[in-house]
C-alpha cells in the first residue's frame, strides 16, 4: 500500500528538506524516515513532492512511501506527530493508487515569498519573512513579473550548472497585506534550484528602484545566472500547495472500519514496512 502525507514544518533548523545520508545535518526527509522506521518496524524511502533549500518551510509538502497493507494510517498520523513536532506537522494522510509518485506526479507548485515594509525588525515576522526598509514599488514588480509568465528558459534564475532550465509560469501575484506585509505567490509546473528566491531577488531590485521593470526581459534572455539580481534570503520563502490531477487529501466520507485500528495490531506490536 502507498501512503501519502500533507505536511508543515518551519524550516529554520534544518539543512533542506532532502536526506543526507551518511551526513550530520538534520533534513526533514531525514527526521520523517527516521521515525516512520520505527512506528513500522523497517526500512523506510520517502519522496518528496519539492526540494527546499537549508531554511526553507513549508504549508504544503506532500511526501509519499509504502506501507504495510494492513496499516493504519491514522493511527500513523497520530503517533508521528507526537514525534516530530512542532518543528514538523502532518496534516492529512491518505491512501493513494500504486503509481501515485510526490514529486513526479505533481502538475504544479505554488511558492509564496514573504517581505515586510519596516524601519525597524518585527520579531513576530522576523523568523519566516524578510524586512525592507523604505517603500516598495509593488506596480513596478509586478510589470516585471509579467515578463516571467509562460514557457522560457530561466538559466539566469536558476543555479549554475543545472539542465535543463526551461520552465513553465503560470502565474506570479504580488499582494501588498494591510500589516505592512508583501507576499509574492509564484505558480509553475515546476522549479529549478534556487528560482524562486532569485526571481524574487530580482523583483526586490525592482521594487526599491535599483533597476528597470524593463530590465526583466532582457535578464531572461541573458541566459547568465550573473544577469539576474542576488538570491532572497532563505527564511522568506514556503512551499504552500502542490498540486495533482487528483487531490489525494479531498476530504471525502471514510467507513467506520477504516478509522478503528487494524486486526494486525499496528502500534502494539504487529507489522513491518513493505519494500
Amino acid at each position: 500500500m502507498k501512503v501519502a502525507l500533507l505536511v508543515s514544518y518551519d524550516g529554520t533548523g534544518f539543512r533542506g528538506v532532502a536526506r543526507q545520508r551518511g551526513r550530520s545535518e538534520r533534513t526533514v526527509q531525514g527526521v520523517l524516515e527516521e521515525r516512520l522506521e520505527v512506528l513500522l518496524r523497517g526500512p523506510v524511502r520517502t519522496t518528496v513532492a519539492g526540494r527546499t533549500d537549508a531554511g526553507v518551510h513549508a504549508r504544503g509538502q506532500v511526501v509519499s512511501f509504502e506501507v504495510a497493507d494492513e496499516t493504519d494510517v491514522d493511527w500513523l498520523k497520530m503517533r508521528l506527530n507526537k514525534w516530530v513536532g512542532p518543528e514538523v506537522a502532518v496534516r492529512a494522510v491518505a491512501e493513494v493508487p500504486s503509481s501515485f509518485h510526490a514529486r513526479h506526479s505533481a502538475r504544479r507548485r505554488v511558492y509564496e515569498y514573504t517581505v515586510y515594509r519596516s524601519d525597524v525588525v518585527d520579531p513576530f515576522l522576523e523568523r519566516y519573512a524578510v524586512r525592507v526598509a523604505g517603500a516598495i514599488d509593488v506596480r513596478g514588480m509586478r510589470a516585471a513579473a509579467r515578463t516571467l509568465i509562460g514557457e522560457h528558459d530561466f538559466a539566469s534564475f536558476c543555479r549554475g550548472g543545472e539542465a535543463p532550465t526551461t520552465r513553465r509560469v503560470r502565474s506570479v501575484a504580488i499582494v501588498p497585506r494591510a500589516d505592512g506585509r508583501v507576499v509574492v505567490r509564484i505558480v509553475a509546473d515546476s522549479f529549478c534550484q534556487q528560482m524562486v528566491r532569485s526571481i524574487v531577488g530580482t523583483l526586490l531590485e525592482v521594487g526599491r528602484g535599483d533597476r528597470d521593470a524593463a530590465d526583466m526581459q532582457k535578464i531572461l534572455d541573458a541566459r547568465d545566472r550573473s544577469a539576474a539580481g542576488g538570491v532572497a534570503p532563505a527564511k522568506g520563502l514556503a512551499l504552500v500547495e502542490v498540486g495533482y490531477p487528483r487531490d489525494p487529501f479531498r476530504t471525502t466520507a471514510r467507513p467506520a472500519s477504516s478509522l478503528r485500528r487494524r486486526r494486525s495490531g499496528l502500534g502494539s506490536g504487529g507489522t513491518s514496512a513493505r519494500r
